[in-house]
């Protein structure tokens, strides 16, 4: 951006902000709509940070970012997107006001398919406090239909909304265990970490609801990553709990000395001891809705990264020869 007026332009944007100017800034983002793709990406970029500095200052002018969306270039559409899942992330109840054009992003079939997946994945951040918002009939066929017919980075990102909406309000995908336990075979990890995860959130209120997956869930005891192995356990701990008329799977030989503490702890939980041998009851929060919330994407840092060659600002494990940029968040190796 060598344009010196275009600099001037994204510091007055700055300024504005900064002095709680909310009209000026609206106009300035309205006129830098007009301006190169390299200022628009710089302007936008310099938002995200502010944005994740201080999530709510962006509020009031969200209506003139949400243009920005749907720009011609798919780049500056990526970069907005990307924008909103920083203040999602760290404060969803300033982004509940924009789910609707996040919303239209997931559902446009024809859209760049990072971009579907980054406003999925700010949807899933707004449903942790607002599923209502954002569990509408329509996003929800949205995620749902994905799962079958998307990109893996896409799949990945649908499956982590699914798990956030089931964490927000267990009651909006009871009665869709049957749609999430067929993808539990897909391929990526994430994918099925994230659903293992929702349908134990679903379990944790009704777990009757789940005794339908016990086959599905019986297979993933068996699964390559040892999550998603710790969920399925968990989740058979909370059917063992339950007043469910099924047979619960022994899950005592899914781990060993040298498993990772994830899955022991759930096994543990799944045999009904804790490490004091005591019966029932899960005294480190197994099996609960606050624990699962808490350490969610601690788990899925620990997935990323389990040889700590991960990517040092999402956590993404990336092979020696990579790329010089981070598919995930775009940041530099």
């Amino acid at each position: 951006m060598d344009d010196p007026t275009q600099t001037r332009a994204i510091d007055q944007l700055n300024a504005f902000l900064d002095g709680g100017d909310h009209e000026e800034a609206k106009r300035c983002l309205e006129r830098l709509r007009d301006a190169d793709t390299g200022t628009r990406k710089t302007a936008l970029r310099a938002l995200r940070q502010l944005g994740e500095e201080r999530p709510t200052a962006l509020e009031p002018v969200f209506e003139a970012l949400t243009p920005f969306l749907t720009d011609e270039e798919r780049s500056i559409r990526l970069t907005t997107a990307k924008l909103f899942v920083a203040i999602a992330e760290a404060e969803p109840d300033a982004t509940a006001a924009v789910v609707s054009p996040l919303a239209d992003r997931l559902a446009d079939e024809d859209e760049f398919y990072y971009v579907r997946a980054r406003s999925a994945e700010a949807l899933g951040y707004v449903a942790l406090e607002h599923p209502t918002t954002v569990a509408s009939p329509e996003v929800l066929a949205d995620l749902r239909v994905g799962l079958s017919f998307d990109e893996p980075e896409v799949r990945e990102k649908l499956a982590k909304t699914l798990e956030y909406v089931a964490l927000g309000d267990q009651d909006r995908l009871r009665h869709h265990v049957a749609d999430l336990t067929r993808h539990l075979t897909d391929s990526n990890e994430f994918v099925r970490y994230h659903l293992c995860t929702a349908l134990v959130a679903i379990g944790c209120t009704y777990p009757s609801a789940v005794s339908e997956s016990v086959d599905e869930l019986s297979d993933r005891l068996d699964d390559e990553s040892p999550y998603v192995r710790g969920r399925a356990a968990e989740a058979f701990g909370l059917l063992g709990r339950s007043d469910s008329d099924v047979s619960v799977p022994d899950v005592t030989s899914i781990a060993d000395d040298d498993a990772e503490q994830f899955l022991a702890d759930r096994v543990r939980f799944a045999i009904g001891a804790d490490d004091d041998g005591q019966v029932d009851g899960a005294s480190n929060g197994i099996g609960s809705i606050e624990a699962i919330r808490e350490r969610t994407d601690e788990v899925v840092s620990e997935m990323s990264s389990p040889d700590g060659d991960g990517c040092p600002y999402c956590g993404l494990s990336l092979p020696e020869m990579g790329p010089p940029m981070c598919p995930q968040c775009g940041g530099p190796r």
